[in-house]
């Protein structure tokens, strides 16, 4: 069983930054392609970033680029989201999640999710 559980999001004003953590329980961390998606109230839920197994290949949202890096460390079995210059639009549920096959920019595509963390803009 794969268990996905992110933490570091909250309350931030527009400009600041924020660093999403997500620590997954197992022992097969490597073999995950893992992604950061977000979801604001009424709206889908979206792709922002995708990172490889290996940690040398990503791929951003066109709405973050620039500002947000994922990045993993597999002695941890964690994934990050670092979130610079936020914005008001920025603001929604972040999940991470896990799927066994290179990159996926779409949530049906991933098999494993974590429970999300809130992450508000103020502007």
């Amino acid at each position: 069983q794969v268990q996905l559980v992110e933490s570091g999001g909250g309350l931030v004003q527009a400009g600041g930054s924020l660093r999403l953590s997500c620590v997954v329980s197992s022992r097969t961390f490597t073999r995950y392609y893992m992604g950061w998606f977000r979801q604001a109230p009424g709206l889908d839920r979206d792709f922002v970033a995708f990172i490889n197994w290996i940690g040398d290949s990503t791929y951003y949202a066109d709405s973050v680029k620039g500002r947000f890096t994922i990045s993993r460390d597999n002695a941890l079995n964690t994934v990050y989201l670092e979130m610079n210059n936020l914005k008001p639009e920025d603001t929604a549920v972040y999940y991470c999640a896990a799927r066994a096959r290179p990159y996926g920019n779409f949530a049906g595509q991933y098999d494993h999710w974590g429970q999300g963390t809130q992450v508000t803009v103020s502007s």
